[in-house]
């Protein structure tokens, strides 16, 4: 029996066949696409003048929780275009370490950036503002993220050397 190709865009029947020595290209597209939408959601918590939107004295709750919403899904893709060029072998213990360091990174934003909504701020919690201090918390916490994500990074194999 031969095997039949249709030319269907999504069939059940044409599962490809696993690539277990080539470039996870499906993973990394899909993650490329959320760093980028994150990126837009990012930029417009940030800046919503850029997209014709009031900007308003100061960043608010709105801001603030849009910000981490863009952040998150930024952090979210790179770990998984990471975790895709390891093309489902082993990581080493920098790799998982790594991980946990990219999520410690983001609790580390998220609070730095609540801080006033969970009661830690200077502000009162019906005026919910992202200061100079929780701006640089929130710079640290990015920082950490990308410390993360360079530990994430698969490290170049050796070749076996023919004597």
């Amino acid at each position: 029996m031969s095997k039949e190709v249709r030319d269907v865009l999504f069939d059940p029947a044409n599962k490809p066949e696993p690539n277990h020595h080539g470039f996870p290209l499906y993973k990394v597209r899909l993650g490329l696409t959320f760093v980028f939408v994150g990126f837009l959601i990012f930029l417009f918590g940030l800046r919503p003048d850029l997209f014709g939107l009031d900007r308003g004295r100061s960043i608010g709750l709105i801001q603030i929780i849009t910000i981490l919403l863009g952040l998150g899904i930024m952090t979210w893709s790179g770990t998984i275009i990471l975790r895709g060029l390891w093309n489902g072998n082993k990581k080493t213990i920098v790799g998982d370490f790594g991980s946990r360091v990219i999520a410690t990174g983001f609790v580390i934003c998220s609070f730095a950036a609540l801080a006033d909504a969970f009661g830690l701020g200077t502000n009162p919690l019906s005026n919910v503002l992202l200061g100079t201090l929780q701006s640089y918390g929130l710079m640290v916490g990015i920082f950490v993220v990308c410390i993360g994500l360079l530990m994430l990074i698969k490290p170049k194999q050796k070749k076996p050397e023919d004597d």
